[in-house]
């Protein structure tokens, strides 16, 4: 745990201004159900299949359920058998499952790309892992920096976690970059995790098919809380490929995991067929909302000389770059306070230097367009 669980200077601000009712808005909302996205009427009415009344504990999942996830990865190029995919609670469950599979709780590492996730500190910690950071280098567009991949590296290196595309950087890991990786963990007996979460988002354009990774012991994590739009069904995957006597031993032993804590419910499991299917239109109206919102998000940019937008394939968040005219903590408090506006520092996702401020793509445009001529014209100023 960690040693102090005060709130940061950000967040005491922030509370005193919704105590006193400040008319905020929130350029950090990455909940699609707080969004003013539509969703079909009955898309959960699945959940209240009868079938559900009779408990059959299935430590990886329903066969069905991994049956359905399987049909739908093929969208991504995805090609997996059934028996491959293991069923979680959340994409967080799975990083836990994969932590107790791969690691001692007692001096093994996992290394992690930064900027990243804030969250891999505290799921490593946890489970008792220790994280070491590899970066990201920005040269036009954020590629990882191999030279601290391997200056990093330790015998006590279990696995490499890259996120596909990134959050909040919005960049894709390469073909060349996923095989670099895969050839250094076959050579040094380490797994290879990839967080796969918002691989459905691409903010222009086509993505491309994944290629299937055979050269080590690879998971890929997905779920519906994105690949839908719905996080409250609790419901992830990890797909496991890479040659097959590590994959089969692998999956025996997160059999013993899933076994010991069975926290994925049964309706969910029964209802996973048609959720992925209802969740195509609730997709597609994401898809939409986030590529309005970068586009405009890009054009207002273009009127404040000093601010840039960074480049993104795909996801959920765009990445500012500002004036470092004072500390983005400042930056961000004089937003909520002189602006009412919520922005993530870029600090939270460890950018190497300042100043950075990460928004949200969510939001419903009129909401998103007032916030970001807000942040653009103080931060200009």
């Amino acid at each position: 745990m960690p040693a102090a669980l005060e709130p940061n200077r950000l967040t005491q601000v922030l509370r005193r201004l919704r105590r006193a009712g400040a008319p905020l808005l929130d350029l950090t909302l990455t909940n699609p159900t707080a969004a003013g996205i539509e969703y079909p009427e009955s898309i959960l009415d699945v959940l209240a299949d009868r079938r559900s009344l009779q408990y059959e504990p299935a430590p990886l999942g329903l066969i069905e359920a991994r049956e359905a996830i399987a049909r739908d990865c093929e969208r991504n190029g995805i090609k997996v058998a059934a028996d491959r995919v293991v069923l979680t609670s959340s994409t967080s469950e799975a990083y836990s499952a994969l932590f107790k599979l791969l690691c001692a709780p007692a001096g093994d590492a996992v290394m992690v790309p930064a900027p990243s996730y804030p969250l891999f500190e505290h799921l490593t910690g946890l489970d008792g892992v220790h994280s070491i950071p590899y970066r990201l280098e920005f040269h036009r567009r954020w590629a990882i920096d191999f030279d601290t991949l391997d200056d990093g590296w330790s015998d006590s290196v279990r696995a490499v976690l890259a996120v596909n595309p990134n959050n909040p950087t919005g960049s894709m890991v390469s073909d060349s970059e996923t095989m670099d990786l895969a050839m250094r963990c076959a050579k040094r007996d380490a797994a290879l995790i990839l967080d796969e979460v918002f691989i459905d988002y691409p903010l222009s354009g086509d993505r491309s098919p994944a290629k299937r990774i055979d050269e080590c012991l690879t998971f890929r994590l997905g779920g519906l809380s994105k690949s839908a739009g719905l996080p409250q069904v609790k419901l992830g995957w990890i797909i496991v490929e890479g040659p097959e006597p590590q994959a089969q031993g692998a999956l025996d032993r997160l059999e013993l995991i899933c076994d010991t804590y069975l926290s994925v419910s049964t309706p969910v499991q029964h209802a996973a067929p048609a959720l992925i299917a209802a969740g195509a239109s609730v997709r597609t109206r994401i898809l939409q909302r986030i590529r309005t919102n970068d586009r405009a998000l890009r054009e207002m940019a273009r009127e404040y000389g000093s601010v840039e937008v960074l480049p993104a394939d795909a996801g959920w968040s765009a990445v500012v770059r500002v004036p470092a005219t004072r500390s983005e903590e400042d930056l961000a408090i004089a937003l909520m306070e002189a602006a009412e506006v919520i922005v993530h520092p870029g600090f939270f996702f460890d950018f190497p230097h300042e100043a950075f401020l990460v928004v949200s793509l969510l939001p419903e445009p009129a909401a998103f367009g007032d916030g970001i001529r807000r942040v653009m014209e103080l931060a200009h100023a």
